[in-house]
């Protein structure tokens, strides 16, 4: 006859722990962003455009950033060409992202076709910190997907609402999406290699912004970054695996 069973016990798996942590922080990243799409809906119809187009735009080109540089233009009394144009001058970032992201998460097919709408700074930022495949998939969606519903969501909003709301930057909304790309951004000042960057790329985009079309600093910044990660690797400098993650 066998002894009393030892009280079952049934820990979290580790696994199970790192899992709720990645959703976890893409939920705050994504509600923090996403509800910055009512300072587009607004900004958008106080430019002309309709609150049918305002919301067509947020649905079909979902870059943040490319959808204040096209109504911006537009308001400004740019013709609908050069608004085009510069929307997909600054949106050309996000092709960097898929390099990167696409060996990364490993998807193929019509996987990777819809993947591609959701790829925008903070899903990527997400997502290439995750030390598995599984938690990088799991950090683009859940950030990626929130983002997307709740910015279409806020976007309807703020459209709706945009008589009542007036200029966003009476709220202090203008600043809600750089601050948080900024937060993002922070943790990975680890070290003086990418501490030395960040001050480049910065300098080099402030120095642009009066005398270029907007997106171009941005690009510019992207570029100190890439050069920086192109001389490191030549000299055998270039950050760890993890670091690069």
């Amino acid at each position: 006859m066998t002894g009393p069973l030892p009280p079952s016990s049934s820990p979290v798996p580790p696994d199970a722990d790192a899992r709720r942590a990645v959703v976890r922080d893409s939920l705050g990243v994504a509600l923090a962003t996403g509800t910055y799409g009512v300072s587009f809906g607004a900004v958008s119809v106080a430019s002309g455009l309709s609150v049918a187009q305002t919301c067509v735009l947020s649905l079909v080109m979902f870059t943040g950033a490319s959808q204040f540089a096209l109504v911006g233009v537009v308001a400004s009394g740019g013709a609908p060409l050069s608004a085009a144009a510069t929307a997909w001058l600054l949106g050309t970032r996000n092709t960097l992202y898929g390099l990167r992201l696409g060996p990364l998460l490993g998807w193929r097919g019509r996987r990777r076709v819809l993947a591609a709408h959701l790829l925008i700074d903070e899903s990527t930022a997400m997502s290439v910190t995750r030390p598995t495949t599984a938690q990088a998939r799991l950090g683009f969606l859940v950030t990626g997907g929130g983002i997307f519903v709740l910015w279409n969501l806020f976007t309807l909003l703020g459209a709706v609402g945009g008589t009542v709301l007036g200029d966003p930057r009476t709220f202090g909304l203008d600043a809600a999406v750089g601050a948080a790309f900024l937060a993002l951004l922070w943790p990975r000042l680890s070290d003086p290699l990418h501490r030395a960057v960040a001050v480049l790329a910065a300098g080099g985009a402030l120095g642009l912004v009066p005398l270029t079309a907007a997106g171009v600093p941005v690009l510019a910044a992207g570029g100190v970054a890439l050069l920086a990660g192109a001389l490191a690797a030549v000299r055998g400098g270039a950050p760890t695996d993890g670091a690069a993650r």
